[in-house]
C-alpha cells in the first residue's frame, strides 16, 4: 500500500453494502482505480463533496496496484455545477466519460487522456456545444481504441483540398477524383468529412468559433456512428442516451 496524492476525475460511483460505496476516479498519476469508500452514506461524512458525480479534485489515500484503494480524504475539490444541474450536458459528459474508461485498462498511467477529458468536462461546464465537444472527443480517443485513421491528405494522391470521402480499404480519406477506387465507400456528405478532418487535429481552445447548424451536426453525428461501429463495436448505454437526447431535447431545452 502506498500513500500517494493526485488530481482524479469521478467516472462513476456504486453503493457496497448499506452505508459503503466503491468509486472509480480517473487519476492523473495512476490511471483509472477503483476506490472503497467505507462510510459514504453516513451523513457529514467530509468526502461526500468530493465522490459526488462530475466532480475533480485532489484526492489523498492508499493507491494499490492491485485490487481496491482506499480514499482517505480529498481537497481542491472542483464540482463542475452545470453538468450536474443539465440533463443535456450531464448526458454528453457521461459518455465522454465512458469512452475514456473503455479506451485504456484500469492502472494505465495516460495523464495525456487525463487531461483531454479534464479539458472536455471544463468546456462542457461552461455551456460549450456538447455535441462539438463529444464529436471532437470520440474522433481524437480513436487511436485508443487502435484505430490509425489518415485524416489528412488522399490516400491515393495526397491530394489535400476539396471534396473527401471515407474508405475503409485504404483507412483514410479519398479525394474526389479517386472515390471510384472504393465503390463501398461511406458515401459520407462532404461537410460531415471536412469538420470531422478538422476535429481530428483541434485543440480544445480552438473551437469557440464552430457554429454548426443543426442538419450538419446529424451528418457528422451519422459519419462517427458508422465509424465507431465499425472500428470500434461499443454498446455504451450512455451512447444510447445521447441519441434519444436529439428526439426529445428540443422540448425539455428552455426557451
Amino acid at each position: 500500500m502506498n500513500q500517494a496524492e493526485t488530481k482524479g476525475i469521478i467516472l462513476f460511483r456504486k453503493d457496497h453494502k448499506e452505508k459503503d460505496m466503491l468509486v472509480k476516479i480517473f487519476t492523473e498519476s495512476s490511471g483509472k482505480l477503483m476506490f472503497y469508500v467505507k462510510g459514504a452514506h453516513r451523513k457529514n461524512n467530509p468526502l461526500t463533496p468530493a465522490i459526488l458525480p462530475y466532480t475533480q479534485a485532489t484526492y489523498i489515500g492508499k493507491f494499490n496496484s492491485e485490487g481496491l484503494s482506499f480514499l482517505n480524504s480529498a481537497k481542491f475539490i472542483h464540482p463542475f455545477t452545470h453538468i450536474q444541474e443539465d440533463i443535456f450536458a450531464a448526458g454528453y459528459a457521461t459518455y465522454m466519460m465512458n469512452l475514456a474508461d473503455a479506451a485504456i485498462e484500469d492502472k494505465v498511467y495516460d495523464p495525456h487522456l487525463y487531461s483531454f477529458l479534464s479539458q472536455a468536462l471544463a468546456m462542457l461546464d461552461q455551456g460549450i456545444d456538447g455535441e462539438i465537444l463529444t464529436n471532437i472527443f470520440e474522433i481524437q480517443i480513436l487511436q485508443r481504441f487502435g484505430v490509425a485513421i489518415n485524416w489528412q491528405a488522399c490516400a491515393i494522391c495526397g491530394q489535400t483540398q476539396g471534396k473527401f470521402d471515407f474508405s475503409s480499404k485504404y483507412n483514410g480519406i479519398l479525394c474526389q477524383k479517386h472515390w471510384d477506387r472504393d465503390l463501398r465507400r461511406y458515401h459520407a456528405d462532404p461537410r460531415a468529412i471536412h469538420f470531422i478532418r478538422l476535429f481530428s487535429q483541434i485543440s480544445y481552445d480552438k473551437i469557440h468559433s464552430i457554429e454548426l447548424k443543426k442538419e450538419t451536426k446529424t451528418l457528422i453525428r451519422q459519419t462517427i456512428d458508422q465509424l465507431y461501429e465499425e472500428y470500434v463495436g461499443l454498446n455504451l448505454k450512455s451512447k444510447k442516451f445521447i441519441d434519444q437526447m436529439q428526439n426529445w431535447g428540443d422540448v425539455l431545452k428552455p426557451k
